[in-house]
């Protein structure tokens, strides 16, 4: 069953999704040559101290997980896809970054994600990379309206994914929020329009379309964690907090 919350409770939520996007602005101004990946990562733990928060990764063990996670940031670089564990490395320029990050903050949690070229001048073909993401993530979030079935937001995203001709993975996908960052249901980033359950005012998803270059395929680096194309493949990686409301839907990590 998928929860539905209160236009109280939405106001309630909109701190901590407006946090998250405070947080990934920083991060991404300070994501330049030179950085150390533990740097980001310890700046990030230094903002939720600051407001009182609560990581949702640092004590995350999922079954899929080598070990509690251990970091409050999630930095994946070039061939690195999703889950990113933070480790001793430098930046250079060049590099395409992911940062995905997750917080609970007066009980509710908002997930989000970005993916930058470092240092800027990215090349045409990691620009094309991460333009086709954001815009598969504009489909999804255009589509999650309040009549509409789960199956359109993922349709949307395959849609745009595959037009842009890239492949992709089904495994791991968006997923409800509230209370705890992974709740019903998820959301692939392919799938059927008019399947699913129907959408409603009041549902919150996290919507989290992820491409890699000429790969759908993936493995567990040796950290336990941070999962890789199979062929080196640069990927990307985009995420929004996103509201089901009466009319246009509301996206609470929204950045400036």
């Amino acid at each position: 069953m998928i929860p539905r919350h209160s236009r109280t409770t939405i106001e309630e939520m909109r701190p901590v999704g407006a946090f998250v996007a405070s947080v990934l602005t920083t991060l991404k101004s300070r994501a330049l040559p030179g950085v150390n990946l533990l740097e980001l990562d310890a700046l990030a733990h230094k903002m939720i101290k600051d407001v009182g928060a609560d990581s949702c990764y640092i004590d995350y063990h999922p079954s899929f997980g080598g070990s509690p996670f251990g970091k409050v940031l999630c930095t994946s670089v070039n061939d690195a896809a999703l889950h990113g564990l933070p480790h001793d490395y430098t930046l250079q320029q060049g590099d395409l970054l992911s940062l995905d990050f997750a917080v609970s903050l007066h009980g509710w949690v908002a997930d989000s994600a970005l993916t930058l070229a470092v240092g800027g001048h990215p090349t045409p073909e990691d620009q094309r990379l991460i333009d086709t993401c954001e815009r598969a993530l504009l489909a999804g979030i255009s589509h999650a309206r309040s009549g509409n079935r789960l199956g359109d937001i993922s349709a949307a995203i395959g849609a745009v994914s595959r037009g842009g001709g890239y492949q992709v993975n089904t495994d791991f996908g968006g997923h409800g929020v509230g209370r705890t960052m992974h709740e019903d249901p998820s959301i692939a980033n392919d799938g059927a329009a008019g399947q699913g359950p129907k959408l409603k005012p009041g549902m919150v998803f996290a919507i989290e379309p992820w491409l890699m270059e000429n790969t759908a395929e993936v493995f567990t680096d040796v950290d336990g964690w941070t999962l890789k194309s199979v062929d080196g493949s640069r990927s990307a990686h985009v995420e929004h907090t996103v509201v089901i409301t009466q009319g246009d839907p509301l996206v609470l990590t929204a950045r400036d």
